[in-house]
């Protein structure tokens, strides 16, 4: 399966890391690249552009929200869309996401094999191979 989507996921838990990228690999055949904190996030999506980034809303020293703001703050960044991952509850309803710049929000826990389906509905990717 041959894709040319790249995703960033930025988080501060590498199981969770491990998890999402196994899940957008093996399933979609999507490129991943990760970063476990903002600083490191801003530098790879500078660095490699990628089509989307996963965002966790919780990490230390700058949180998700601080890192979103940057990105939306970036000329060449700003049109990347940007999902949250994330255990806050609050953040899952699209009156809060949406005004922060999001384009959704995928809550924590998440089921690994409903993963790249709820990613491509948010970005309105088409799955190969999906009939």
């Amino acid at each position: 399966m041959v894709s040319s989507k790249r995703v960033l996921v930025v988080d501060d838990e590498a199981i969770i890391l491990e998890v999402v990228r196994s899940c957008l690999e093996d399933i979609a055949g999507w490129t991943v690249i990760t970063a476990s904190s903002a600083k490191d996030g801003l530098m790879q999506a500078v660095m490699k552009q990628p089509d989307a980034i996963l965002l966790d809303v919780m990490m230390p020293g700058v949180d998700g929200l601080a890192m979103l703001q940057q990105l939306k703050g970036d000329p060449e960044l700003r049109s990347i869309p940007v999902l949250f991952v994330t255990a806050k509850d609050e953040f899952i309803d699209p009156r809060r996401f949406r005004p922060l710049g999001a384009v959704g929000a995928i809550a924590k826990p998440f089921l690994p094999a409903q993963l790249v389906e709820q990613v491509s509905v948010f970005l309105g990717w088409e799955l190969i191979g999906e009939e």
